[in-house]
């Protein structure tokens, strides 16, 4: 591979509201090579004044990567990156240990304890997995799954968000969500969704080896990923006519992730 497409890390200052363990790659290139990696990538920024088409190309894929986009002065990325040659973009970057789905149910089973995994299909904003995984961790999951492409990664912002429990909980990335939740199935792995047509949450039996999917902020559930569910789990609401017709990602997984939690403890 050429020098030019390798990610250029400086040393460098903490610079504003940046956590100092996150490494800033940048460069057309090596941004490009990045995002396109699929590694865990927490904000892409890009300098102002930035031809409209290139930085419509960089919106793209760190929306598709699940990081934010910000703009800045051309200046400050000179004094972040610690040179004039930054071509006008930079990304943070986390360096995170993902496992693998099989380490997940690997832990399940050296608990003894009946699988119970959450799985993300297209959570975009890191607050909200950082949120979900802080659940996750206080219920009792075993880990969670998250989408290589389209969806939030484990970054820093999403490790606070967390409140730490990113750090403690088992993560697994995966091409296809949906091919995941066919081999948990095979598995003896029962899988849920949430979404608003489903069944009252506590008329549903959420004991034994389970699986939770949980959608994006803004679609939900996919229809593909809902089709290979067993059951879809939806929460009771009483401000019909409101307006207000959903709860946000992150409330409703700790709501349903509690009520597993109380339903495998009261089996035990």
């Amino acid at each position: 591979m050429e020098e030019r497409n390798m990610p250029r890390r400086p040393r460098r200052e903490k610079a504003d509201d940046q956590p100092w363990n996150e490494s800033l790659v940048y460069g057309k290139n090596p941004v490009t090579e990045l995002l396109k990696s699929g590694s865990g990538v927490d904000t892409v920024l890009l300098a102002e004044g930035m031809a409209p088409a290139v930085a419509a190309y960089y919106t793209a894929m760190a929306k598709e990567a699940g990081a934010t986009v910000k703009r800045v002065h051309p200046n400050k990325l000179r004094l972040m990156t610690g040179t004039e040659s930054h071509q006008g973009v930079a990304a943070f970057a986390s360096e995170i240990e993902y496992a693998t789905v099989e380490d997940l149910l690997a832990a399940a089973k050296e608990k003894g304890e009946p699988p119970f995994l959450v799985l993300s299909d297209g959570i975009e904003d890191p607050h909200n997995l950082g949120a979900v995984m802080r659940s996750a961790l206080l219920c009792g999951a075993h880990g969670i799954v998250i989408p290589k492409r389209g969806g939030a990664s484990v970054t820093p912002t999403v490790i606070k968000s967390s409140a730490g429990a990113a750090e403690r909980l088992p993560v697994a990335r995966v091409a296809n969500i949906g091919e995941t939740i066919r081999r948990l199935k095979e598995q003896g792995v029962f899988v849920y969704c949430a979404d608003m047509d489903g069944v009252s949450l506590r008329k549903n039996n959420l004991t034994g080896p389970i699986a939770l999917v949980l959608g994006s902020e803004g679609s939900g559930v996919s229809q593909l990923v809902k089709k290979l569910c067993d059951g879809v789990v939806s929460l009771d609401m009483t401000a019909q006519g409101t307006g207000v017709d959903s709860f946000n990602v992150s409330v409703a997984a700790g709501i349903i992730l509690y009520e597993i939690q109380s339903q495998r403890a009261a089996q035990s």
